[in-house]
């Protein structure tokens, strides 16, 4: 159980559980507990190192080796792939190699080299590439080190009196260094520091976090912790409460004002941040954050001046930039056009400032510049939107500026907050992001950086759909009648992307890559709510895929009731129109290409009895493909997959239609047989009668729905693609 001593952190260690475990097993653990609680570090920051005593693989000799968290995982799922393993004597070696350099120091070319040379020290073949942050764990001479970015001493570590703070806090047990960009140079840094004060327990690195040690792992991992909590109870008790960031300067609108703003302003905002700017910049995620610590800043005094500070940690502005965009919006309902406007004039001035800072920042060798667009937008009453390329990055970012604004809030109240000179966040910026981790990622997805409402995704084709979408990179919005249906596709599809923040069908603030809302496809107001639902947690719609229908079995008497009519042709044909009616506000706002594909049947050409209702709502559907390509062009694509009949996890097969289908076409049956037993009969049947003599899955309506909704077919609008293995075909023969 957690350990309660703390105030501010959380002990999670139990000696009982880690006594069971390995050295390097234990070092898992001690970074899974460092990680649980988010006060400690961030998403995808710190490290970890313990200097291991292991066995040469070739010379069978013990040899100590440091395991130290490597670039990328986070510590709070890390296991032990995540960890690099390098030789400690040729880590030693390295401190010759680098000194035989005349040009030597923080960012030359010397020490950029010294990156390349982390591979020649690998132990045992380990592929896990080595962060930039394994000197400042290889040169520190105790077993075990941690390396954290806790708000707390991040406060302390970003203000005008750091050193000072500093000394009061900790005295003796921990040192100030100032601000040097983390590497080789930094780490004989930590060296010599170490020497000069061998009582000194860590360090607080200017700008930037926390590294403490100790030659007992626990002892390591308890250390940690007091000293976070050291630094939080002295911020605690210089804390200004109602006067923090200069005062209120507005009141936050009520929570269903500003969501509805949002809801109306975020796919326009979205389009000009992408594809609808001059510039064909990558689509972009949102991340809402409009929680009370949020608005408090957004709505004080200070914020224009602290967010035009930017941020201080190097983990912080790498996903936040230099700075965020603040729009001096003075928030009142009914004003969105003043909101537009302040924010059209915003992003064009962000533009040109980040363009600016670049070229007055660059280096000859610099990369190109990065997409200019704010990746965070602070409106005043409103709250935080925040971008990225994905939603695990959009949150990751929200994460980030969330704790810069805890930061500042430390600083400001200890002597001010200070941010990193302009150009120590360029060289971090570009050097850190853009050489160290963007060339470790793998190809984009064909859908990332879309987002997908799928109709109908609690079963059969739609489900099978979500997850084909997504498995593309798309973010995917399950929408079904049955809510809980829906829901748990779109659990299945997080635990299936193995994302590891997010949780399916959660709020706006805090959804994952997929998520579920419950809506009636023949009440406009219910999509209108889903897809409100769907801007908020991703910022705008891109494709819509509807794969909800309704099958009506004759009466007895062979003919279908009136009000059977009507429901038939209210979910297949009516429902669609709604859908993609309401989705076309969106897809205006945004003025992004997109796709809307609908489930029709190859029914619609094929005469036979039985299902009078059915065929006909589906021929008007067929039509209805064609009406909107025509309506929604040349912004929207509009398609159609016409299956034969799928029986595959399809809601429309009960067990009673199952046996109604094999009695109608006089197949043989015992009213005792398992379901799945009929079923296999009834799908046998159907595959008999098309010309390919295969049954007709899910799977295959869900690629042809891929490829329709993918850049593949860029170019078709107003089709219905037959997934049927040749049954129209037959019939007409």
């Amino acid at each position: 159980m957690p350990d309660a001593t703390h105030r501010f952190v959380t002990s999670f260690w139990e000696d009982s559980r880690a006594a069971a475990m390995d050295p390097l097993a234990r070092l898992v653990y001690r970074s899974n507990c460092l990680g649980r609680d988010q006060r400690i570090t961030n998403t995808g920051g710190g490290n970890t190192s313990s200097k291991l005593t292991e066995t040469d693989p070739l010379s069978g000799r013990h040899t100590d080796v440091l395991w130290v968290k490597g670039s990328g995982g986070d510590l709070r799922t890390a296991d032990a792939s995540l960890f690099a393993s390098l030789h400690m004597d040729r880590l030693i070696g390295l401190q010759d190699v680098y000194a035989r350099s005349p040009d030597r120091g923080p960012k030359t070319p010397a020490e950029d080299a010294m990156v390349g040379m982390y591979p020649h020290c690998t132990f045992n073949l380990n592929p896990r590439a080595s962060s930039i942050d394994t000197p400042l764990h290889a040169y520190v001479p105790r077993r075990h080190v941690d390396h954290t970015h806790p708000n707390a001493v991040i406060a302390i570590a970003a203000s005008r009196n750091g050193a000072s703070v500093t000394r009061e806090v900790y005295g003796d047990d921990v040192v100030w260094t100032d601000w040097q960009r983390p590497g080789f140079d930094l780490g004989l840094k930590l060296r010599d520091l170490c020497a000069r004060f061998p009582r000194a327990r860590g360090a607080i690195l200017g700008q930037h976090g926390l590294i403490n040690w100790h030659d007992d792992d626990r002892a390591c991992y308890d250390l940690s912790l007091e000293l976070i909590e050291r630094a939080a109870a002295y911020l605690a008790g210089k804390d200004r409460g109602e006067a923090t960031f200069g005062g209120p300067a507005c009141s936050p609108l009520p929570e269903t004002v500003r969501r509805d703003l949002l809801a109306r302003i975020m796919p326009w905002l979205r389009g000009r941040l992408t594809e609808g700017s001059a510039a064909a910049w990558p689509r972009q995620i949102a991340t809402l954050q409009d929680d009370e610590p949020m608005l408090r800043f957004a709505c004080s005094t200070d914020a224009p001046r602290l967010a035009e500070l930017g941020t201080s940690c190097p983990d912080h502005f790498l996903r936040t930039k230099i700075k965020p965009l603040f729009v001096p919006w003075s928030p009142r309902a009914g004003d969105e056009a003043g909101l537009r406007a302040l924010l059209e004039q915003g992003l064009r001035r962000y533009r040109e400032d980040y363009a600016a800072y670049y070229q007055r920042c660059r280096h000859a060798d610099s990369p190109a510049m990065r997409n200019p667009n704010p990746s965070v937008i602070i409106v005043p009453g409103v709250g935080m939107i925040a971008w990225g390329k994905n939603k695990s990055e959009s949150r990751v970012t929200a994460e980030f500026y969330a704790c810069a604004v805890e930061v500042m809030r430390g600083a400001e109240s200890i002597g001010g907050y200070i941010a990193l000179p302009q150009q120590e966040a360029f060289d971090i910026e570009y050097w850190l992001l853009e050489e160290a981790k963007l060339k470790r990622m793998p190809p984009e997805k064909e859908l990332a950086g879309r987002v997908a409402v799928v109709v109908g995704a609690g079963s059969g084709i739609g489900r099978v759909t979500a997850g084909r979408l997504a498995r593309e990179g798309a973010h995917v919005v399950c929408i079904d009648r049955d809510q809980a249906a829906a829901a748990a596709t779109a659990a299945a599809l997080v635990a299936g992307l193995g994302e590891g923040i997010g949780v399916a069908g959660s709020g706006p603030s805090r959804c994952g890559p997929a998520v579920s809302v419950g809506a009636d496809l023949t009440r406009r107001d219910t999509i209108a709510d889903a897809l409100r639902h769907a801007v908020l947690c991703y910022g705008g719609v891109d494709d819509v895929v509807v794969t909800a229908g309704v099958f009506v079995p004759p009466d007895t008497a062979g003919r279908i009731p009136d009000e059977m009519w009507a429901a038939t042709f209210a979910v297949n044909v009516t429902g669609a129109y709604l859908a993609a009616d309401e989705a076309a506000r969106i897809w205006r706002e945004q003025g992004l290409l997109a796709a809307l594909v609908l489930t029709t049947s190859v029914n619609a050409v094929v005469s036979k009895k039985g299902s009078l209702a059915y065929d006909a709502s589906k021929a008007a559907a067929n039509h209805l493909v064609r009406e909107l390509a025509v309506e929604l062009a040349p912004l929207v694509r509009v398609n159609a997959v016409a299956p034969a009949t799928v029986i595959e996890g399809s809601s429309m097969f009960p067990r009673d239609r199952v046996i109604a289908s094999l009695a109608k076409y006089n197949i043989p049956y015992a009213p005792s047989d398992p379901t799945e037993s009929l079923t296999a009969k009834l799908g046998a049947f159907y595959a008999s009668r098309t010309l390919l003599k295969r049954s007709i899955t899910p799977a295959d309506q869900a690629e042809a729905v891929f490829l329709l909704v993918s850049s593949k077919l860029a170019k078709t609008t107003g089709q219905v693609i037959s997934v049927d293995a040749g049954l129209h075909e037959a019939f007409l023969r």
